[in-house]
């Protein structure tokens, strides 16, 4: 039986889950745009670029574990985590709008002012997302609950990221007498930059404050201060439990193939799909129906299965509908570019494929809650904030390593800069598409067979709540 305070109201959750948004902009941003507009609009080389975004989530992501452990130690009349939050909003604002202004100078110059930029946008989020997932396991010990509440967040982080995309694609980068190529608009992506500046951080102060009262009524109801990691030594302790290190095992090839998708989408519809701008407006349009399918499936695909399963059956099944289309070009048997036919089915595969895909990421984050409630009940610390910096830590390294295969395999095909679609050399679109697909195939696979060897299930996770039950403070 779950206690009615592990119960969130949906309200909680609703304004728990739009914080993401400014996760979801950032994440787009970088995924989507950021190469694409130094490379092809600055003009600087693709692997350069890569090189910068790379180097600066590998040092943000050293940075995590340290947000994550001050975190847990940080004591305040308003909790642990809520101060973090409060103060992330405006250092996340200004470093966004430097990071699309660059200044007009030397190639040198441009990458170190893209490396810092860059650091400064990822460590200001990291200040708000490793907290903010931390709280998690602190808002309910619910098994199912957690994935319940985590769908929000990804809802509103996703919602966030195709809603600025579509406004991007539809109204900002479009054709005109100046730009006959409307991705190429610099002007565009200045305002792109003040409207996502904006969105995140409102987005960051009303979730800070639509969590306040639940948490901070819980963090004073405490008798005692909960005991954390506190050496370095306790700190890779916690890292080396083994229930943290198998989930980290499958995370590397999910958020591996994360990163490489999104970094290669537009270069995969503007050249292989040939898509202009009406095009990739209704592309981030419907991908959103992927983000409800999700929603609607995950707790109940979870339900029946477990969380391990159903993750691996969700990663497996995103891996085969979301490579379908290149496979089937390869032999001719997919709708060429301008076809009738083509947007319905491509779209169709690849929807699908994208709700699996999120399916397993909130699976992901929802296991990690159960791994901190493992942890507290072997060793009797409480790390949140540690094991969510721990997450950010692998997703970061790893989707960096997406990022920097993305900037390697444009730069190995020689793809142009600023290419027209339909004017690539047929050999080079070929070879883009086949790079991606055999890579995204083997991580894939790889990341169905890793999520099986989760261990925490169910039913140990609802022993290990009711022995510790007695400490957990109930607040309404």
């Amino acid at each position: 039986m779950t206690d009615s305070s592990d119960k969130l109201p949906l309200k909680t959750k609703i304004l728990y889950g739009f914080g993401a948004s400014a996760y979801g902009i950032k994440d787009n941003g970088f995924s989507v745009f950021l190469l694409f507009y130094y490379n092809q609009v600055i003009g600087m080389r693709a692997d350069v670029v890569s090189l910068a975004i790379a180097i600066a989530l590998f040092v943000d992501a050293f940075i995590d574990p340290l947000i994550g452990q001050m975190t847990d130690r940080t004591r305040t009349p308003i909790g642990r985590r809520h101060p973090w939050l409060y103060g992330a909003a405006i250092p996340i604002a200004a470093a966004w709008l430097l990071l699309w202004h660059p200044p007009e100078a030397s190639a040198a110059i441009q990458f170190f002012y893209l490396l810092t930029m860059a650091m400064l946008v990822r460590i200001s989020l990291s200040a708000y997302e490793v907290p903010s997932l931390a709280l998690l396991p602190e808002l309910s010990r619910d098994y199912h609950e957690r994935t319940s509440t985590l769908r929000y967040r990804t809802l509103f982080g996703w919602a966030s990221g195709l809603g600025i995309m579509v406004f991007a694609y539809g109204v900002l980068l479009v054709p005109s007498e100046k730009y006959p190529v409307g991705m190429l608009n610099i002007d565009g992506y200045s305002t792109f930059a003040i409207i996502g500046a904006c969105i995140m951080a409102f987005a960051v102060l009303v979730s800070a404050a639509g969590t306040h009262k639940r948490m901070v009524g819980r963090y004073k109801a405490e008798k005692t201060q909960p005991k954390t990691a506190e050496s370095f030594s306790e700190m890779l302790s916690a890292f080396r439990f083994s229930p943290f290190l198998l989930l980290m095992f499958a995370g590397v090839f999910a958020f591996t193939n994360q990163g490489l998708l999104f970094s290669m989408t537009p270069y995969l519809l503007t050249h292989v799909w040939e898509f202009g701008s009406a095009e990739m407006t209704l592309y981030s349009a419907v991908l959103f129906i992927g983000v409800i399918l999700a929603f609607v499936l995950v707790t109940p695909v979870s339900k029946k299965f477990g969380k391990p399963k159903a993750a691996s059956f969700f990663t497996l099944f995103a891996v085969i509908v979301g490579t379908a289309p290149y496979w089937l070009r390869m032999v001719e048997a997919f709708p060429p570019p301008g076809s009738p036919s083509l947007i319905p089915v491509l779209f169709t595969f690849l929807v699908i494929g994208i709700g699996a895909s999120i399916s397993a990421m909130i699976l992901t984050m929802s296991m990690m809650a159960d791994v901190t409630d493992a942890y507290e009940f072997a060793v009797g610390k409480r790390t949140e904030g540690l094991f969510s910096s721990g997450m950010w830590f692998m997703q970061k390294m790893v989707g960096g390593m997406g990022i920097l295969l993305s900037g390697l395999i444009i730069s190995f095909i020689q793809l142009p800069a600023q290419a027209v679609p339909g004017s690539v050399d047929p050999a080079i679109v070929d070879n883009l598409a086949l790079i991606f697909v055999s890579l995204v195939t083997v991580i894939g696979l790889a990341g169905t067979w890793a999520y099986s060897l989760f261990p925490l299930t169910e039913q140990d996770h609802g022993e290990r709540v009711a022995k510790l039950a007695v400490a957990m403070p109930k607040v309404k």
